[in-house]
């Protein structure tokens, strides 16, 4: 498989600089043992998957021997073996350097729990996302557009920005499948994948099929507000049983949250927040869409693969930056807020290439409400960058995710 580098290296090495563990999670198959066998300042590390049985049994037999030695290492699917992040503890505890381990693992709920349980202090927390638009384009060497943006307020681009295509969204960013791998085969393989090994190993699912249907479920659900009440009795499940199962969906990193943007920052933690699953292409295989460009759900769709370009550019590039939405009593509402350093850009996400003053409402009401908005974004698929306005700008989609 080819390998395309990732925006996250530079935060990576920039972590290995300052912190004795690096942990790396993120949803299954987005390319975590890829980057980190590939990444030509890593490839120097000890590299050791517990995937593995023989190196399996070895750390358990022996954690403290398993991880001497001078060379720097990095443990795959780590979560494997509790035992080893004891013995990372007490060597890290010894002998504080900077860069001594990376451990990474897919089941994020089982890492994350015993990391923090034994490394509290001692180590930093990143997430790989599936392929953003710029990765596939090899632009990680640029800064991303819509931090430029941010810093200047100017939409620069050399020639006319490449057409955005629907079968971008349904395709999603899985690198399997993005590099040239059949959709629905490989997605296939994928739902039962995490479902038999990521949720029935845990332990916690008395009825796989139940939280199957409801993965289901939620596909048809992805960009809306969430609604756990109204996905509870479609499901046919308690409200409880529903957020234990979304929450397995978020920490195994195939679904997360947006909050709404509020200015009292405590209340979004409280109102309602937008759902997305981790990738359009997974998102449209579970609602069995084949053909999307007339599909009811192509507008939420292409808001996933938005979203999920976004997330992956500010969390890899600028982990300062926060991705919210704005919704007004339904009265208005902007698809996406990026907020940094008390300003903020909106941002609305059209498909076509035409747009009217519909199309602007949402964002000049929130340019109007909202003082600290140093611009308002309609993303779609123009050519070039046009200006609006003062604050008002329509900028070729392609463009937004480079």
């Amino acid at each position: 498989m080819t390998y395309l580098p990732r925006d996250i290296t530079r935060t990576i090495l920039a972590a290995l600089q300052a912190m004795p563990v690096i942990v790396l999670t993120g949803m299954r198959q987005t390319g975590k043992s890829t980057f980190l066998q590939n990444q030509s300042e890593l490839t120097h590390r000890r590299y050791v998957s517990l995937d593995d049985f023989a190196q399996l049994a070895a750390a358990k037999a022996n954690p403290e021997d398993f991880i001497a030695g001078d060379t720097p290492i990095t443990i795959d699917e780590a979560q494997r073996c509790p035992e080893l992040l004891i013995a990372i503890k007490r060597a890290v505890d010894r002998r504080r350097v900077p860069g001594q381990f990376i451990l990474s693992g897919s089941a994020n709920f089982l890492l994350m729990k015993n990391v923090s349980d034994s490394l509290a202090g001692r180590a930093a927390y990143f997430s790989m996302h599936p392929f953003t638009r710029r990765e596939l384009k090899r632009r990680t060497h640029e800064v991303p557009f819509i931090r430029r943006f941010f810093e200047t307020n100017e939409a620069k681009e050399t020639g006319n920005a490449a057409a955005f295509q629907i079968d971008d969204v349904a395709r999603g960013g899985m690198p399997p499948v993005c590099l040239q791998k059949e959709p629905e085969i490989w997605f296939r393989g994928y739902e039962q994948t995490y479902l038999d090994r990521d949720i029935r190993d845990l332990g916690r699912i008395g009825n796989i099929i139940a939280f199957r249907n409801l993965l289901h479920l939620a596909a048809f659900r992805t960009g809306r507000l969430l609604s756990q009440s109204e996905l509870a009795r479609d499901a046919k499940l308690s409200s409880a049983t529903v957020a234990n199962y979304l929450s397995l969906l978020e920490v195994s990193c195939v679904s997360y949250r947006v909050a709404p943007y509020l200015k009292n920052k405590a209340s979004r933690l409280i109102k309602s927040p937008k759902f997305y699953l981790g990738d359009s292409g997974l998102a449209c295989f579970l609602a069995e869409i084949t053909d999307l460009s007339h599909h009811p759900l192509k507008g939420p769709m292409i808001e996933t693969y938005a979203a999920q370009n976004l997330r992956g550019i500010l969390d890899s590039t600028w982990p300062q930056a926060q991705l919210c939405f704005w919704n007004i009593q339904g009265r208005h509402e902007v698809d996406f807020i990026i907020e940094a350093r008390n300003r903020c850009i909106a941002i609305e996400i059209k498909a076509a290439a035409r747009w009217d003053k519909n199309d602007l409402a949402g964002l000049n009401a929130f340019l109007a409400a909202t003082k600290e908005c140093i611009a308002g974004v309609l993303a779609c698929n123009t050519p070039v960058p046009v200006k609006l306005g003062e604050k008002l700008w329509a900028i070729p989609l392609s463009l937004l995710f480079s």
